[in-house]
């Protein structure tokens, strides 16, 4: 294991996370914290850039489980580069079915880039707000939905659904007690 390189794997994770935590879900992000996140996507997108054309995908026999999932998650934040979210797709399918990567996370980077392209996600795994409601994207085959979801380890769509919207949305308030 190229334990440097997990190291800095998980490092620019710890990054990446706390910027998307830095302001809570919900709440109107500034300008600053925009640019922020938007620069931790650029550097981590370049870095993985090099990391791949050193090593090819980052698997768990070069950074284990952990830096393989900080790999995984880069692509999956490399909006500003689908290009990219696509070749890394194409190599993280490859890694996966070498045992080297987790099969969710090609169902995830698929949806991410099947909704870059504007087609029907495959696994139901990406979420917007159109009219202010959490929902996901456009799903192909909804009645085949939970049968992919398991093939990729995937647990039934319901489930993740329920779990986004205890995550995301917005708390409610409670009714007073009337006197």
């Amino acid at each position: 294991m190229n334990t440097s390189l997990r190291d800095e794997l998980l490092q620019r994770r710890e990054r990446d996370q706390a910027v998307r935590t830095a302001t809570s879900y919900g709440q109107p992000m500034t300008e600053q914290a925009q640019q922020e996140w938007d620069q931790v996507d650029r550097d981590n997108t370049r870095f993985l850039k090099e990391v791949i054309a050193e090593h090819g995908w980052p698997g768990r026999d070069l950074v284990g489980d952990d830096g393989s999932q900080a790999a995984w998650l880069f692509a999956q934040h490399a909006d500003h580069d689908v290009a990219f979210q696509r070749h890394c797709l194409d190599l993280l399918q490859e890694a996966a079915a070498a045992g080297q990567a987790e099969l969710s996370h090609v169902a995830y980077l698929t949806d991410r880039v099947c909704v870059a392209d504007g087609l029907p996600q495959l696994y139901g795994t990406q979420y917007h707000e159109p009219d202010g409601r959490l929902q996901p994207r456009p799903i192909e085959d909804l009645d085949h939905l939970d049968q992919r979801r398991a093939q990729m380890g995937l647990g039934p769509h319901a489930a993740y659904d329920q779990h986004m919207h205890e995550q995301y949305d917005p708390p409610q308030e409670q009714p007073r007690e009337q006197p």
